[in-house]
């Protein structure tokens, strides 16, 4: 197998197992706690669990239409675009981002609807990713603020999954696990 294919089907495969395992836990934190706890918001104020979970889903789902194509926003790539490591674009992403338009959760969310959401963006995000040649993988991307510069289409679903770390942690503290 040519070395440039057989790197990205390995960056696709860790992509997607890395992904699924956080989008994995994010469900199993929600299943596992009672509904009125899941859909109660934490002391103090702040989203739900179940709230956490839906506002996930809604920006997976944003993410799975940029890499699979179906959103606007990618352009080709710069010939001299050197990708960053991810670690060094999650130190700028802000930890106080505010949701984007119409990735805030409505005002009641049930547990078992936050679980359906998660799974099927989990779904659209897999689905996308069959569409990711080693060109447009490398080769397109986008330009955002909030992080900090240009990064490709491997790079947003990298982002995908950062998002469900981050807030699977969110969601922690929320139920007052953490």
């Amino acid at each position: 197998m040519d070395p440039a294919r057989a790197r990205h089907l390995e960056r696709l495969r860790h992509i997607r197992e890395s992904f699924a395992e956080a989008n994995e836990r994010l469900v199993a934190r929600l299943r596992r706690v009672e509904h009125g706890a899941a859909e109660r918001g934490p002391e103090g104020g702040g989203w739900s669990a179940a709230q956490i979970g839906w506002h996930v889903a809604a920006v997976t789902t944003r993410f799975a239409s940029l890499v699979s194509g179906d959103a606007a926003g990618l352009q080709p790539l710069p010939q001299d675009f050197v990708e960053r490591d991810w670690s060094t674009i999650g130190n700028i992403i802000s930890s106080r981002l505010q949701a984007p338009r119409g990735t805030e959760p409505p005002p009641r969310v049930s547990r078992d609807e936050a679980v359906a959401a998660l799974e099927a963006s989990g779904l659209r995000l897999a689905r996308a990713l069959d569409l990711v040649t080693p060109e447009r993988g490398a080769g397109f991307g986008l330009n955002s603020p909030i992080v900090g510069g240009t990064i490709n289409v491997y790079q947003i679903a990298e982002w995908a999954t950062a998002h469900v770390i981050r807030h699977n942690r969110q969601a922690k503290r929320a139920l007052g696990e953490g």
